[in-house]
């Protein structure tokens, strides 16, 4: 071992360091039976191992995610359960560093993957994600508070502490390229706060009513630290009020009274501010004495800066009015405390409903749309790219399209067709209601194209030896071979070689017919002086590989074999030659419960669609 190696921090497990075949570029082939919508929307559902999707999406969206958003299965002790820990963890860990390897490569420049993780593997990925991501492209660790749905246990049982939070890990795919992310804010209504703070004994000094503002005498100005106006006003005739008072007079609860007046609601304090200075100076050289004066300027900071504003000062000492107002957020009539999010996120009021959301049942396994959405709402806009590889029931799908954004979503198992499929439909058509269609003002629209991945596109004979997949027709295989040889699949209606495309002037054919000397020379003479065609094909005449110096013939299958793994389905282990797993065929290490819902029975024949 070399000493760099020995040098190097990073984290190792069981089979990091063995190399596997590379993964076979399968194409998507598109089932119309499952697609919905507005089908060029540009959202996909994609069905089948997140790997080799993962690799399928790679030629084309490259550097094109803006977020990505992933709720893995948090260990494989149900499934492993026969095996010692570190067996059990090498898995777990070589499904996530290959999974993450193609997911950094899919993020853009300035995007970011959140990755929603337990405490039973967050200090392991923290360090896979250091060595995948780079340690200066971490941003935060989020602790979520999920104590009434997946990680939360009972305590007691032991010595352990009973698990009420998961942790998010944020990655940058370039911090330096991070945009600032948009404010995101928890909203509580504020009568809500009063009570909180009422009945955990916390002072609560927003107290005061100004009923009537009275009527504004102007008395002078004094001048700002940059030489700018402060207009001074007295005010005759104003009515201050307890909110005690203004139940009483008016016959109105508590609550009402925060409704009615939540723009006139106050606390008088001794702020320490430049401009308060200013005021109290004014009115001693003047020989002002009234109790209440107001001031209009124009602030160079804060959150008034740039507008003209108007404040209030009462007594000799010029106490400065803080408006309710101030601390909140006025939303349909209702006034709610506004509070900038930090590292901890308190989910724990959108977690009661959480079962009905979507119309899906997902024990276990499901998140509130409130908690995708707000990472959606931090770090993209209208239009971005949001992409979930372990999609689940469907919700960040979900989301992302009730807030105007484009997705791709993956999911394995059945809940492609019981659960996301039928969750995005009624999405499409306005009847999902739940989650945060009422704060996005949601009534349907968009839709998705349902993919499913194609076979290997390389079978294994009776002899072992591998031929091309008979479920490939014509048009799949071309599109196969595209994609292997780095070509976008792009058939030209007016010429038919014209199949894929690499550059301006660079193309591929594909063909199962014989290839002879003649049919080149047809080619050659629609072509261009400055076009160059590759054809593949399963049998030419000898002289078709030297005829035409624009023209390369190659062979298939010959020209694959070596490239990559063909003729594997399930990249759910990647530990070499681990022994034989007794799993049942769908697993595939998800963690919720199976439903009792009959998947739907899928065709054998190819899926004739749009290829991908």
């Amino acid at each position: 071992m070399n000493q760099n190696r020995l040098q190097k921090l990073e984290l190792t497990w069981i089979g990091k360091d063995e190399e596997r075949e590379a993964i076979e570029p399968r194409i998507l082939i598109e089932d119309p039976k499952y697609s919905y919508g507005d089908t060029e929307s540009g959202n996909m559902l994609i069905h089948g191992d997140n790997l080799l999707a993962l690799k399928a999406l790679e030629q084309e969206y490259s550097g094109k995610v803006k977020c990505i958003y992933i709720d893995p299965p948090y260990n494989t002790g149900n499934a492993f359960d026969f095996y010692d820990d570190s067996i059990e963890h090498s898995i777990w860990l070589g499904l996530m560093k290959e999974r993450l390897l193609f997911l950094q490569r899919l993020l853009s420049e300035d995007g970011c993957i959140w990755i929603q993780i337990d405490d039973e593997e967050q200090a392991y990925l923290k360090v896979l994600c250091d060595e995948i991501f780079g340690r200066n492209n971490f941003v935060n660790m989020i602790s979520v508070n999920m104590k009434s749905t997946a990680g939360a246990s009972g305590g007691g049982e032991d010595k352990r502490l009973k698990k009420n939070c998961e942790y998010i890990l944020l990655y940058a795919k370039d911090y330096s390229k991070l945009p600032m992310f948009s404010a995101a804010y928890e909203y509580t209504e504020m009568y809500d706060v009063v009570c909180q703070c009422r009945k955990n004994g916390i002072s609560w000094h927003y107290t005061s009513v100004i009923v009537n503002k009275g009527n504004k005498e102007y008395i002078g100005s004094a001048l700002d630290g940059d030489g700018n106006e402060i207009k001074i006003y007295r005010r005759a005739g104003y009515i201050i009020k307890s909110i005690k008072q203004v139940m009483e007079d008016e016959h109105l609860s508590e609550k009402d009274v925060y409704y009615k007046y939540s723009k006139s609601i106050f606390e008088a304090k001794d702020a320490q501010t430049s401009i308060r200075t200013r005021i109290i100076d004014f009115k001693e050289k003047n020989s002002i004495h009234d109790d209440l004066v107001s001031i209009e300027y124009i602030p160079k900071t804060g959150r008034n800066k740039g507008l003209l504003y108007e404040q209030f000062y009462k007594g000799d000492k010029c106490r400065l009015f803080a408006w309710l107002k101030d601390i909140g957020e006025i939303k349909d009539g209702v006034l709610y405390k506004k509070d900038i999010q930090g590292t901890y996120w308190n989910l724990s009021s959108h977690l009661n409903n959480l079962t009905k959301e979507g119309n899906v049942q997902f024990p276990k396994g499901k998140k509130p749309e409130y908690l995708i959405g707000r990472v959606v709402e931090m770090c993209t806009n209208p239009g971005d790219l949001v992409l979930d590889s372990f999609l689940g029931s469907g919700t960040t799908a979900a989301v992302a399209q009730k807030m105007g954004r484009r997705y791709i979503g993956i999911e394995l198992g059945n809940h492609a067709y019981t659960h996301c499929y039928p969750r995005l439909k009624m999405v499409t058509d306005g009847t999902d209601q739940g989650g945060i269609s009422k704060a996005q003002n949601w009534k349907g629209g968009s839709g998705f194209k349902f993919y499913e991945l194609a076979p290997s596109l390389l079978k294994h004979d009776k002899f072992g030896n591998l031929i091309i997949n008979k479920d490939y027709n014509a048009d799949m295989l071309a599109a196969a071979m595209a994609k292997q040889e780095g070509y976008t699949y792009q058939p030209d209606a007016s010429l038919y070689w014209k199949q894929g495309q690499s550059s301006e002037h660079d193309y591929i054919y594909t063909t199962t017919q014989f290839l002879t000397v003649e049919s080149l020379d047809a080619i050659s003479e629609t072509m261009t002086e400055d076009e160059s065609l590759l054809i593949c094909c399963t049998s030419f005449q000898n002289a078709c590989t030297t005829h035409h110096p624009r023209i390369t013939v190659k062979k298939i299958p010959q020209m694959l074999l070596g490239r990559c793994e063909f003729n594997k389905d399930d990249y759910s282990l990647n530990i070499i030659d681990m022994p034989q797993l007794d799993l049942e065929e769908d697993d595939h290490f998800i963690e919720e419960e199976a439903t009792e819902e009959e998947p739907p029975v899928k065709e054998k024949k190819p899926i004739q669609g749009t290829l991908f």
